[in-house]
């Protein structure tokens, strides 16, 4: 386990940390050793200075994870810049959208992919850049700057309308990437398994915390769970990440008992584990602990639990993780049992970009009875402090379904559908209802063949307020860009 260090340092210094001769990152390239990462930061942060930025301009990657995507996280703010990665599989409008609000001097990307915008995509003055021409003979110095600065831009997946940009400084990132890699117990012998998209902060955390501790990545770019199956075999890989839709598709795919027995950590956010998720990941991953965890953007990681409680709290998101101070906070403003999430401390990002009115809304200053001082970020989340200490997730304050005076959690709705194995994925909405106020409609994955059996089931299970008015069977389920349910296009799409 990693020493908990609480001070930061410039994002670029991670790869001093990792021996020399050990290898940082392995692809189907070949592999990388922490000093031939340091060299080729070094090099790509000349080429990027070459362009004729100005320290604090920002430089985007749209790019799938070759080696120059997984760089430039190190590479941007060594050379003065503020890295906006963006997802690969976003669309010119949005790729337009993210260039024009963070103001990007620069776009770094490939041929095929910039060929499909169009005139008035990139802003003016925006250059653009190959990923091929970032190559130099010269080589610039692990940076020496204020861990205040601002290292990233990441934007939102924009599931609740236009994506807007969260602000993160090098001690955000330095801290998080220390903190991760510590409670998780990520060892130099890991081979940690990266196929979350690096625009999203919990994938571009595993590149810095897998570093952070000297350990080896392995960046993928999978189409199927078989992709994923083949890697972990082929690359030995012990610690693997992924969100709720992920871990559906490994557990419905076939995977041979020698492979999945490499596994020695799994780690889940993005979205709650279900009682029922977290049974059988434990059951077909059996040499694997298991970290719930739950975060935000705006505060990156929030809480986790401890894979010694998994199986006696599967409901469980834990409690906070080191450098992060987590509140409950009722309505009143006080500390209750039940009420919505606030995260304080060092985590804690700087704002939205550009964005004044919205980072007002959600970034304030701590409580009062906070230890932590400084501004926090209220979650619009509603979680529930046990007699225990650990958190349980209860909903997000905007999608609480009212139905006869009664507050219905939609994810209490959801572990309750998916309980007994008549479906795989599910999502519940509150619609209008003349009598109820707002009735129970269930989006779920499948044919509909189990509908009778799961209206008998939930009948035995859960209080008359709370059954489904009616279920809509889908054979898929849309996914956002960073590989969550996308619970707007969801709701846009009911019938």
């Amino acid at each position: 386990m990693i020493e908990l260090d609480p001070v930061p340092r410039p994002l670029d210094h991670l790869p001093l940390r990792g021996a020399p001769d050990a290898v940082a990152l392995a692809d189907k390239g070949g592999t990388l050793t922490y000093a031939a990462l340091e060299a080729e930061v070094g090099q790509m942060a000349f080429a990027l200075k070459a362009l004729g930025l100005k320290a604090g301009d920002r430089v985007a990657s749209w790019l799938p994870k070759t080696r120059t995507a997984c760089l430039m996280p190190l590479a941007a703010v060594r050379a003065g810049l503020v890295h906006v990665p963006i997802n690969p599989v976003l669309k010119r409008a949005q790729v337009a959208h993210i260039l024009a609000d963070s103001g990007a001097a620069a776009l770094v990307s490939q041929t095929t992919r910039l060929q499909s915008l169009e005139v008035g995509d990139v802003r003016d003055g925006c250059r653009v850049v190959d990923e091929t021409a970032l190559t130099a003979d010269q080589t610039l110095p692990p940076a020496e700057v204020s861990t205040d600065a601002l290292a990233a831009i990441l934007y939102t997946s924009g599931s609740t309308g236009k994506p807007k940009g969260v602000m993160l400084s090098h001690a955000n990132l330095w801290l998080g990437a220390i903190s991760v890699a510590h409670y998780i117990e990520i060892k130099p012998e890991d081979h940690v398994l990266g196929v979350l998209p690096l625009s999203f902060d919990y994938g571009q955390n595993q590149l810095l915390s897998t570093w952070a501790a000297g350990a080896r990545v392995v960046p993928l770019d999978y189409l199927t769970a078989r992709d994923v199956i083949k890697a972990v075999e082929r690359f030995g890989i012990t610690s693997l990440a992924g969100v709720p839709p992920l871990w559906v598709q490994l557990l419905e795919a076939e995977w041979p008992v020698e492979t999945a027995s490499k596994l020695r950590r799994l780690t889940n956010s993005g979205g709650a584990l279900t009682p029922k998720m977290v049974r059988d990941l434990r059951t077909r991953f059996p040499e694997a602990d298991l970290y719930p965890m739950y975060g935000l953007t705006e505060a990156f990681r929030s809480t986790y639990l401890d894979p010694a409680l998994v199986d006696t709290h599967p409901d469980s998101i834990g409690r906070a993780i080191p450098f992060a101070e987590v509140l409950v906070v009722g309505p009143d403003g006080a500390p209750a049992a039940q009420g919505e999430l606030v995260h304080a401390g060092p985590l804690v990002a700087q704002g939205y970009w550009q964005d004044p009115e919205r980072t007002a809304q959600r970034f304030r200053p701590a409580p009062s009875y906070a230890e932590s001082g400084g501004m926090a970020v209220w979650s619009g989340d509603t979680v529930r402090r046990g007699e225990d200490g650990l958190l349980r997730f209860v909903g997000r304050d905007d999608e609480m379904i009212k139905s006869a005076g009664n507050r219905i959690s939609p994810t209490e709705i959801e572990e309750a559908v998916l309980a007994g194995g008549e479906t795989g994925e599910a999502a519940a909405f509150g619609v209008a209802d003349a009598r109820l106020g707002q009735a129970i409609v269930v989006i779920a994955r499948g044919d509909g063949s189990g509908e009778e059996a799961l209206r008998e089931r939930l009948r035995r299970e859960l209080p008359s307020f709370m059954q489904p008015a009616r279920y809509d069977w889908r054979t898929e389920l849309p996914r956002n860009a960073n590989g969550k349910l996308d619970r707007t296009a969801l709701r846009g799409s009911l019938r």
